[in-house]
């Protein structure tokens, strides 16, 4: 199957919100609603055939630009102006293979943002969307699931000056020796204000779900952990000790990673905070337990030295300071080991860094590594599209915490719940009344992802949405603000 041209003849963009369950505390924010973008492209094949596909994911406020001066409102016109840049350049881009739109377009869009004071990872929002509604619509078209347009390379993704270490790389090979699974591991995000037992609760939510760490284990049965830590040594470490004494109480093992969100200043600070807490014998089993350290250091600094100081306990990952194309290699020069995979950042991005480990680890083998990490992918098309990205990269847990800070699908229309029931009912199961994610045994069985198209047999309701207001960022950013 060669690689079709393809031409954006439209494109669509809405939004809705959703309201938590319980706050979500990351970083430098508490978050407590959230906002969704939807896009749906429609594409022209050489032949003639138009046809429509769809991704969504997160309006996050304060994880792209950490800016506290900016408020979630203007964070979100970040994020649309970023999608409206991309929209434009996509659309009037001529025919080309669905790689070959991102790809040629990449250096603008970086550009242009650059210049509307947008950073790289915002600037990456916009085409990650419309990357994966164009393979959508595509895979829709030829009647192919995203894992056999990926093994025949439908979107011809090749060798190109945006990734110039990757010159000569034989793409079609390695995407057809990629081989997804049926099951992935979940790994349950433990924010920085959620309860570990029901002694943190002053009230209970009582909408049936797990509301603490100990309740999530004795429900989903998790194995893998994400834990947050805040920056501040003590707490962090009281904290830590906490959640160790209820993992602790396991006789299976299981497997944490610690994410600092950029709240160290640079690999020496970071270092000490580690040092000081792996000498707490309370701390011994989570320590090493460990499988890796994700993104510790504010980005500013994250690439201004090496980090071998920090590597020294675990392997250390980029995340937030994955803004360009170049970030990876370049964090390998200064001793990172590994870089997340997260759908908001571009799945191409996502498989040209897998196959970057693909070629060091010729060199190194098993020194570099991808993890697979959430930006509260709701049910639904967001958080079926990304299990299918990581899942074909061969990782073998993700990052999960829409299903525990969101009820089910929120407050979609009941109808779109039950859709994606009937039509993925490995993924999701009713409980109380409600159509929730079915993760048993601490697993998500994802066999139903591999249908005609992106992950998802069902379409957004679309209906139930609302058109997305035109960004208001360059009257603030003209502002100064």
């Amino acid at each position: 199957m060669s690689a079709p041209a393809v031409k954006v003849v439209g494109v669509s963009a809405y939004e809705r919100p959703t309201k938590m369950r319980m706050p979500f505390r990351f970083g430098v924010t508490t978050a407590t609603h959230a906002r969704q973008a939807i896009v749906e492209a429609r594409i022209r094949l050489a032949d003639g055939r138009e046809g429509s596909g769809y991704a969504a994911e997160a309006l996050g406020a304060k994880w792209f630009d950490k800016n506290l001066a900016l408020t979630d409102a203007q964070n979100h016109h970040q994020l649309r102006k970023s999608l409206e840049m991309a929209t434009a350049t996509y659309c009037a881009a001529s025919p080309s293979t669905a790689f070959g739109l991102f790809a040629d377009g990449y250096e603008h869009q970086m550009a242009i943002c650059e210049k509307l004071g947008l950073n790289p990872l915002i600037a990456s929002y916009g085409p990650a969307l419309l990357d994966r509604a164009v393979l959508d619509a595509l895979c829709r078209l030829e009647g192919v699931s995203f894992y056999a347009a990926m093994r025949a390379n439908l979107a011809g993704i090749a060798p190109h000056r945006i990734a110039p270490e990757l010159a000569g790389f034989d793409f079609g090979r390695f995407l057809c020796g990629l081989s997804p699974a049926s099951a992935i591991d979940v790994r349950h995000t433990v924010g920085l204000v959620d309860p570990i037992t029901r002694a943190d609760q002053k009230e209970r939510i009582g909408d049936g779900l797990p509301e603490t760490l100990e309740e999530v284990i004795s429900a989903y049965g998790n194995n893998y952990f994400k834990l947050k830590v805040g920056g501040d040594a003590e707490a962090d470490i009281e904290r830590l000790e906490k959640i160790a004494a209820v993992l602790d109480q396991r006789s299976e093992p299981y497997f944490v990673t610690l994410d600092g969100n950029e709240q160290y200043d640079d690999a020496e600070s970071t270092a000490a905070f580690l040092e000081h807490a792996r000498a707490r014998p309370k701390l011994s089993r989570l320590f090493a337990s460990t499988l890796y350290i994700e993104q510790p250091i504010r980005r500013s600094a994250a690439m201004a030295r090496p980090v071998g100081a920090l590597a020294a306990f675990a392997p250390v990952i980029i995340d937030e300071s994955d803004g360009e194309l170049s970030s990876f290699p370049r964090a390998r020069e200064l001793g990172y080991a590994g870089v997340s995979s997260k759908n908001c950042k571009g799945f191409y991005k996502s498989i040209l860094n897998r196959a970057r480990c693909a070629v060091w680890n010729n060199e190194t083998p098993g020194r570099y590594f991808m993890s697979a990490e959430d930006l509260t992918t709701e049910p639904g098309l967001s958080v079926q599209q990304d299990l299918a990205l990581v899942n074909l990269l061969g990782l073998t847990h993700v990052e999960r915490n829409a299903h525990h800070f969101i009820d089910g699908f929120g407050g979609r229309p009941e109808a779109e719940a039950r859709a994606h029931l009937a039509a993925h009912p490995d993924l999701y199961a009713e409980r109380g009344g409600r159509v929730r994610m079915k993760i048993e045994d601490g697993r998500l069985a994802i066999g139903s992802l591999d249908c005609a198209g992106f992950a998802s047999a069902v379409p957004p309701f679309l209906e139930a949405a609302e058109p997305m207001p035109k960004s208001g960022w360059e009257v603030l950013y003209d502002r100064g603000l």
